[in-house]
């Protein structure tokens, strides 16, 4: 069971206080609206006419423009964008999660998310009100021949304390593997607390998370410090971090990596580095997941 406990918490730890976050400068905060065409172009500026055949579109680069209704695929308003450089730095569009655990930001009513890693990773998590969310989650072994398959339910409520600024949260992770038979052994997951301070193009979390499995509690809490900073337009820098103990050893699991926007689907990529315990040698983990939005936001 303890070994059961430990690798579950290494995997699935979840956590979250504290950074500076500076607003970004030179940068005016504008409302405008973005309209993707047929093929994969988009125009991003304020809607002057909009006719039964065409819309018209005025663009900061392009002046105006016209375009047919039959070659739009969406429009979409975009309530908070903002001009770097002469380069449109949307919202972020994933700011509630790093590669993997959470942290205070929370998603909106209506709005979701499904994450992919290494392809058999799956989860969702959907906004049921704009401080409360809770997902799904399975690595679906029995398409293996009925290999034992992991699933989860997670669900996490935040406070803002300052908006943008300071955010609380807190959560459950509750999971089990189908197929190797019932009972609390079975059962295993972790209660954690996340304090973030920054926004969400640049922030820090610090956390902990206390493992349970077969109805025993951790005696000691695994800690979280997490970091997410803006590169560029679409791009981010991410680090997730976990400071694990047991009775018998004590190991770090760092990692590097980043974030892409394409389009609105979030490109994950870097690696996790374990240290200490009985590790005898150098060791990265590569890790490459997605990340598709969905849903509305309210």
């Amino acid at each position: 069971m303890k070994k059961f406990l430990y690798v579950f918490t290494l995997i699935i730890c979840l956590i979250g206080i504290p950074v500076l976050s500076g607003a970004q400068n030179n940068q005016d905060s504008i409302k405008k609206y973005r309209v993707e065409t047929i093929d994969g172009n988009e125009y991003i500026g304020k809607i002057i006419d909009r006719s039964a055949d065409k819309i018209r579109i005025k663009t900061e680069k392009l002046g105006e423009i016209s375009i047919l209704n039959k070659d739009v695929q969406k429009i979409t308003e975009v309530t908070t964008v903002v001009v770097k450089d002469g380069t449109y730095w949307f919202d972020n569009p994933q700011s509630t999660r790093y590669l993997w655990a959470p942290n205070g930001y929370s998603l909106k009513k209506g709005e979701g998310y499904y994450q992919n890693v290494w392809i058999l990773g799956n989860q969702a998590i959907y906004g049921i009100t704009n401080h409360f969310s809770a997902g799904l989650g399975v690595i679906p072994l029995f398409l293996f021949a009925g290999a034992p398959t992991p699933v989860w339910i997670t669900a996490k409520y935040t406070v803002p304390v300052v908006e943008n600024k300071i955010n609380l949260g807190t959560g459950a992770l509750l999971g089990t593997i189908i197929g190797v038979g019932a009972g609390t052994d079975n059962y295993a997951g972790i209660l954690y607390g996340i304090s973030t301070f920054g926004s969400k193009d640049k922030n820090l979390s610090i956390g902990m998370g206390w493992g349970f499995a077969g109805g025993e509690m951790a005696s000691r809490p695994t800690i979280n410090i997490n970091g997410m900073i803006r590169t560029g337009a679409k791009g981010y820098f991410i680090t997730e971090n976990y400071f694990i103990a047991t009775p018998d050893n004590f190991m770090v699991l760092m990692s590097l990596g980043g974030r892409r926007i394409i389009k609105n689907v979030g490109l994950d990529f870097g690696a996790f580095i374990p240290l200490g315990g009985d590790i005898g040698s150098f060791v990265a983990i590569p890790w490459l997941g997605f990340t598709i939005p969905f849903g509305t936001k309210n």
